[in-house]
């Protein structure tokens, strides 16, 4: 089966721009696209698709159904989209935890449409399909996790994975529990870190005055911080174990930050945390 109709289900920042990009890719196909009525008279008006039509009727005329919504909304609807997409289609997702969606996809397809999990290593703080980009996905990673842990050889799949690298992004293959893990690490720690960083200054250094004081540094430290709660609510419901675990380790590593400065301070424990941090800053610059 080729893909040759795509629904977007959840037209917002992320399915708005997975629109845009396939257009911008070269991609010929009908896009239909799931959301509300507003969404969808803002998606027709930046041509992120073709036509808005209720989930019952765009996912059975498609090739490619892709769930960018929440994640609690993705757990919600993989069954009933198990059961309205044609059999040989391929059901993908965007959502930001893995583990959850995985699961309860292996439970729901059961035959006829095939499931792969994905993340998008890509996003912006603000919201909406007015904010969609068509080179969203530039040079970001892009997650796959497959049921099995490995890419099932299918025609559908191979062209969907073709797609993904068309649109720049750069597909990489995971165990879902190994993307949580990860990303508990390298994205929901650091977006908590962000948020109890502004929250503390707020709470100590509020005045407009004060803060005049602040350098780029701070701006830096705090963009993450523009991001709203029920943007992560259903990551951390999601993926509390891993969050947790990651949020201990940093806490051990500042109250051991803590007693160097309180303690005879000698440096060389403090010295050895900068060089560990700037051996990470050039490996992110390096990739």
């Amino acid at each position: 089966m080729a893909i040759e109709t795509v629904s977007i289900v959840g037209v917002g920042l992320i399915g708005g721009s997975f629109g845009l990009a396939l257009r911008a890719a070269g991609f010929t196909g009908r896009i239909l696209g799931v959301s509300s009525p507003r969404t969808i008279e803002a998606a027709l008006a930046r041509s992120a698709i073709d036509k808005g039509l209720p989930l019952a009727k765009a996912v059975p005329q498609s090739d490619l159904i892709y769930l960018s919504q929440s994640i609690a909304r993705i757990l919600e609807l993989l069954p009933q989209v198990s059961e309205l997409a044609p059999s040989g289609a391929l059901v993908t997702d965007a959502g930001s935890t893995k583990q959850q969606i995985v699961e309860v996809a292996r439970e729901s397809f059961t035959g006829g449409a095939l499931f792969l999990g994905g993340h998008p290593m890509a996003g912006k703080e603000q919201r909406g399909v007015e904010r969609a980009e068509a080179d969203l996905f530039h040079d970001a990673t892009y997650v796959l996790t497959p049921h099995d842990d490995r890419l099932p050889s299918v025609p559908i799949i191979e062209e969907f994975v073709s797609w993904v690298r068309e649109i720049g992004a750069r597909p990489v293959v995971f165990p879902a529990a190994e993307h949580d893990r990860i990303v508990g690490w390298t994205s929901h720690l650091p977006q908590l870190l962000a948020t109890a960083l502004a929250s503390s200054i707020a709470e100590n250094v509020s005045d407009a005055d004060s803060l005049r004081v602040a350098g780029p540094g701070l701006r830096d430290m705090t963009r993450l911080a523009e991001s709203p709660y029920d943007v992560w609510k259903d990551i951390f419901a999601t993926n509390t174990a891993d969050i947790v675990g990651a949020l201990d380790a940093y806490i051990d590593k500042l109250a051991s930050l803590r007693n160097e400065l309180t303690g005879e301070l000698t440096g060389a424990k403090v010295a050895e945390e900068f060089e560990a941090a700037q051996q990470l800053r050039r490996k992110l610059h390096s990739d």
